[in-house]
């Protein structure tokens, strides 16, 4: 008697694919929602720590910026040093954006922010002579006139003012590239380095005139 033997048929078994965890765990809406959460968050801390846009509003500054120019304000040397508690200090020359409070008895808004080029640093004597900037200091103890030795300098016109001052080790002299028509520490006297908002970086606007600074 023969038996025969059924071979079994043969199964391939497949396993179902594991859905993403995200999916599991967080539905599409949801993640959708946190998206909407997560960009304004991110951009506010974008603008309150690394960099953030200006509109110049008025000529202090002219000719480097004119009126309505669209700038980029470098913010994250200021934030290093309100996380390290070190003081920041910019570089002569420098145009920086600062808070400046008082103004209201020279007919402006009481608190606003300018911008304005730095001409003392810290422990420095500044003195208008002769419709220029003298700067003193323990490198140059006969003076200087830092229009004369940076490159912004040649367009700048003379500078008006009867001022003599030393600035102490947390203070800093600055002016308007248009001496004529620029309200600075001529007149509100020098600014703290902790009023500092940040460092000019990049003109964008108009596209014809971009320039990195």
């Amino acid at each position: 008697m023969n038996k025969h033997h059924d071979k079994p048929n043969h199964i391939d078994y497949v396993a179902p694919e594991y859905e993403p965890v995200s999916k599991k765990l967080m539905p599409e809406w949801l993640s959708t929602l946190l998206v909407f959460i997560a960009v304004p968050i991110v951009s506010f801390l974008i603008i309150a720590f690394v960099f953030r846009t200006y509109n110049v509003d008025g000529p202090s500054m002219e000719s480097t910026l004119q009126n309505s120019d669209k700038l980029i304000v470098w913010k994250v040397p200021v934030t290093w040093s309100h996380i390290t508690k070190h003081q920041y200090v910019p570089k002569r020359g420098d145009v920086v954006v600062f808070n400046q409070s008082g103004l209201s008895e020279f007919g402006q808004k009481d608190e606003k922010q300018l911008i304005k080029r730095v001409i003392g640093l810290p422990g420095e004597r500044v003195v208008v002579f002769n419709g220029r900037y003298k700067v003193f200091n323990a490198q140059h103890p006969e003076g200087f006139n830092p229009d004369a030795s940076l490159p912004y300098g040649k367009n700048i016109p003379p500078t008006s003012g009867n001022v003599d001052v030393k600035l102490d080790n947390q203070e800093l002299f600055v002016s308007g590239d248009n001496r004529p028509e620029s309200l600075d520490s001529r007149s509100f006297g020098p600014i703290q380095t902790n009023q500092l908002v940040g460092k000019l970086i990049l003109r964008v606007m108009p596209i014809d005139k971009a320039k990195v600074f």
